[in-house]
Order: structure tokens, then C-alpha cells, then sequence
């Protein structure tokens, strides 16, 4: 069994999809990586409904991304930094998490980027959404739970399950 980058061995992390985020595999949606542009829009996007803290920022924008998409905190947090830095947002400790706003600055900064007709998010930018995804990831994220929270006998319906799904998509590719 293989480790990861930390060093931690897989066989104690779940299956690859629950080993951090959307990646490049067939689940990753193949698309390209967020451009840093496109990252700032869409992080001051969702922070024109309310303040939030950065994990609430990554889980609304894979949200709306249907699942599509979901940036790292690698590169959400250093946004929200840059963001501040440009004073775009500020943010304040409230309950021990920092929380970001949305300043005049950003709105303006939002619009003018909207305006300009060029920014469509990042999960946009890919292309149209296959069918199969639209059938895949939601199946992906029963699984994760039944991994995360289910009972035995739930975890083995889940097995035989996803055994006769995998036995019908090989003796369809077979025909």
C-alpha cells in the first residue's frame, strides 16, 4: 500500500476520492485548474451573500458547482489574504475562525469583473457538466457517507451495490 504526501499510508485514509478534494482522475472532472482570476471572482462572489469563514467558502462554491469543483484551502486561504491585503474583504476572529466580509471595494471590484462580461466560474470554464458526472458524483457522495458513518450491514449493502454497478458497466463496455 502506497503513502500519501504527509506520509500516512492510504490504506487508512478511504478510498482515493476521500483523500482530499476533487483531483485529475476520472471523478476530477478533467478540466483545467482554476485561473487565479477566476478563484478571487468567485471567492468575492460568495462573499456577497454574507461574511463566512474559509471552509465555508470552499464547501458553498463546490455547492454550486454541483459537486464539480472544489477549490483547496491551499489556494482559498491565500485568496481571502490577498483579498484583505487589497482591503477587497476584512476579516475578523469570531468564535476562534477568522471571518470574512465583503468591503464596498470588493462589491465594486465584483461588479467591474461581472461587467466586463468575462468571468463565468471556474467550474463553468471546463465545458457542459457530462451525464455520467451528473450520475457519478452523487453516487460518490452516498458512498463517502456510508464509508464515514454507516453501520456494517449498511457498509455491505453499499458493497453489493456498487459490485452489481461495476458488474453492469463492464458487461456493458463488453457488448
Amino acid at each position: 500500500m502506497g503513502h500519501n504526501r504527509e506520509g500516512r499510508r492510504r490504506e487508512n485514509m478511504g478510498p482515493p476520492w476521500m483523500w482530499g478534494g476533487m483531483g485529475r482522475g476520472p471523478w476530477g472532472g478533467g478540466g483545467r485548474r482554476a485561473q487565479r482570476g477566476d478563484i478571487r471572482t468567485a471567492v468575492l462572489d460568495v462573499l456577497e451573500e454574507g461574511p463566512r469563514h474559509g471552509y465555508d467558502v470552499i464547501r458553498e462554491l463546490e455547492e454550486r458547482s454541483g459537486g464539480r469543483w472544489r477549490p483547496s484551502p491551499g489556494s482559498v486561504y491565500p485568496t481571502l489574504q490577498l483579498l484583505e491585503d487589497e482591503e477587497l474583504v476584512t476579516g475578523e476572529e469570531r468564535d476562534g475562525k477568522r471571518v470574512y466580509s465583503l468591503t464596498d471595494a470588493g462589491k465594486a471590484a465584483l461588479n467591474e469583473r461581472r461587467d466586463r462580461g468575462d468571468w463565468k466560474p471556474p467550474w463553468e470554464n471546463g465545458g457542459d457538466t457530462s451525464p455520467l458526472w451528473e450520475a457519478g458524483y452523487p453516487l460518490m457522495m452516498a458512498v463517502k457517507q456510508v464509508a464515514t458513518s454507516g453501520t456494517e450491514q449498511q457498509i455491505q449493502v453499499a458493497i453489493d451495490a456498487l459490485t452489481e454497478a461495476r458488474k453492469k458497466i463492464y458487461a456493458a463496455l463488453a457488448e
